[in-house]
């Protein structure tokens, strides 16, 4: 929607991000020679002084932090050489890549000085709760008086929270849930690790025989040496001291 001080209220910007500046799609904001944002709010116009700036940068920043949607707020002091705000923020939106993370979840607020024009741009998703009437009500109340007065600070800060307002209403995108994996699938996993460790052990060339080590007697009974072995039985190992 864009907004001038003789009430010109034009379409909205949606059919021209989408359309008539696809080409510019890829291109880097300096490639497109747009400014660099500056975060929520990119006040190059110089309009707004440091408690305002603050409290829109917060009204944008808790609208991302509880529904995930990306609110930004320009001022310029020019849109020249191109000749409408409109035309620019269609650029902006684009360059900036503005809601593209959220799903086509951004709102941009653009206001020109020296053109005395104000655009809000609107991403697709966002449609069914900001709708045009909505953005008309803004005008009405905020923009067009912002012009005449001169009084930037309070009109952005208030058009910002009315955005938002209506923005919250969305649905809020959940992530896809990751597939999990059955009970059954650990089982199956589990089974064959067993099946390759017995394999293993029983293979080896040291396990040809299934009790090796009774094979070469280092073990003939029970207990401390029984008969041999280990403790020689009645000799060996005691050192044929024999029975004292």
């Amino acid at each position: 929607m864009i907004i001038n001080p003789k009430g010109l209220v034009g379409p909205l910007i949606l059919a021209l991000v989408l359309g008539f500046f696809a080409p510019a799609r890829g291109m880097t904001p300096k490639e497109q020679n747009l400014p660099t944002p500056l975060g929520y709010v990119s006040d190059y116009a110089h309009l707004l002084d440091e408690e305002w700036h603050k409290q829109i940068r917060s009204v944008c920043k808790d609208l991302e932090s509880s529904s995930g949607i990306e609110m930004l707020v320009v001022t310029l002091p020019t849109v020249t050489p191109l000749s409408h705000a409109q035309e620019y923020a269609s650029r902006l939106y684009e360059g900036w890549r503005i809601g593209t993370a959220q799903q086509e979840r951004g709102i941009l607020l653009l206001v020109a000085v020296k053109e005395r024009q104000a655009v809000v741009v609107v991403g697709k998703n966002l449609l069914s709760v900001v709708t045009p009437q909505q953005l008309d009500q803004v005008s009405l109340k905020h923009l067009r008086p912002m012009f005449r007065s001169g009084e930037y600070g309070i009109n952005i800060y208030r058009s910002a929270v009315s955005l938002s307002t209506l923005a919250a209403r969305a649905p809020v995108q959940k992530d896809k849930p990751k597939p999990q994996r059955s009970a059954a699938f650990w089982m199956n996993i589990a089974v064959v690790l067993l099946m390759v460790y017995a394999l293993w052990r029983f293979t080896r060339p040291e396990r040809r025989h299934p009790f090796p080590r009774w094979k070469r007697g280092e073990y003939w009974g029970t207990g401390q040496g029984g008969f041999g072995g280990n403790f020689g039985g009645f000799g060996g190992g005691t050192g044929g001291q024999g029975l004292r």
